[in-house]
């Protein structure tokens, strides 16, 4: 006899808990509302991960994996740097309002952070990501977009950008978290292209001025 098929995937589950983790947090997070969010029976996700926490395990270890969105984005045909921006931005699907944001940062902190299996699976997760950053960064060097910089420091630092981006725009910001989070993220990219193309126009002007007539 046959297993009987499944209606909805574990894929489909994980997604769910993190939904319901924005709306209650970690506090309030019961095995029941992540049922009655995938339309299943509790028990039903008691036989399939065998309790809460595994449950949780198997949603640390695909949180925040980044590689899916930088794919996507240069094969929609964004630049090296634009797609690195794009995917830093997708983090603020996090922050449709403050208490979302609040109820997921919560969960960070008292679940992935506070447990040492999940803790793991964060810092895995924070060196892979780094790493997709660092090599599409140097791609960005590489084609003009950016000055000559250490790019495994830059993408460490425009990961570790974000989450302190959306938490002053948790407490004190005004608009769309997207936007507020556009706004920093200029704040260290922007000098980054203005060097290049400062440079590039004082070479200009130096080779100009070295080919202009004389007494013309």
């Amino acid at each position: 006899m046959s297993p009987r098929p499944r209606t909805v995937s574990d894929e489909a589950i994980v997604a769910g808990l993190g939904r319901v983790l924005g709306r209650v947090g970690p506090a309030r997070l019961t095995l029941a509302l992540i049922a009655r969010e995938v339309g299943l029976a509790p028990a039903t996700l008691l036989q399939r991960f065998g309790s809460k926490r595994n449950l949780l395990i198997q949603f640390s270890k695909g949180a925040g994996d980044v590689g899916p969105f930088l794919a996507r984005f240069r094969q929609d045909g964004l630049s090296p740097l634009a797609a690195v921006k794009e995917t830093l931005l997708c983090f603020a699907f996090m922050a449709p309002d403050p208490e979302t944001f609040t109820n997921h940062l919560s969960s960070y902190l008292q679940l992935d952070l506070a447990d040492p299996v999940l803790r793991g699976f964060v810092a895995q997760s924070n060196r892979r990501n780094e790493r997709l950053y660092r090599r599409v960064l140097d791609e960005a060097v590489a084609a003009g977009e950016l000055v000559a910089v250490d790019t495994k420091a830059l993408a460490r630092m425009l990961a570790n950008l974000v989450a302190g981006s959306l938490i002053g725009w948790a407490s004190s910001g005004t608009g769309p978290a997207r936007a507020w989070l556009d706004r920093d993220l200029e704040v260290v990219l922007g000098p980054l292209r203005q060097v290049r193309a400062e440079r590039s126009s004082r070479k200009w002007s130096r080779g100009s001025s070295a080919r202009r007539p004389r007494g013309g």
